[in-house]
């Protein structure tokens, strides 16, 4: 995905699927919370299927990744601004 000032976006679509992906991520935290109040740790480890764990894992730290890329723009630009 490109990116910069030549690139005309449509913002009311990027607000619109942010808002969208904001819900999607409270429901999958709210998944994990329900998982994390339930079973210890080990017992995830000892008796979810590896895969299943492993990919969780990885979407997981793909998020972690993206937003944290957002938040040093964030952060950049409140800097900037100072």
């Amino acid at each position: 995905m490109q990116s910069g000032s030549k690139r005309h976006i449509d913002i009311a679509r990027l607000k619109a699927d942010v808002a969208a992906a904001g819900v999607e991520l409270l429901s999958a935290h709210c998944a994990a919370d329900r998982i994390r109040l339930q079973y210890s740790p080990q017992d995830i480890v000892n008796f979810s299927e590896p895969n299943t764990l492993k990919k969780a894992i990885a979407s997981s730290q793909a998020l972690c990744r993206f937003f944290s890329v957002i938040e040093a723009q964030m952060t950049n630009g409140e800097d900037s601004g100072r």
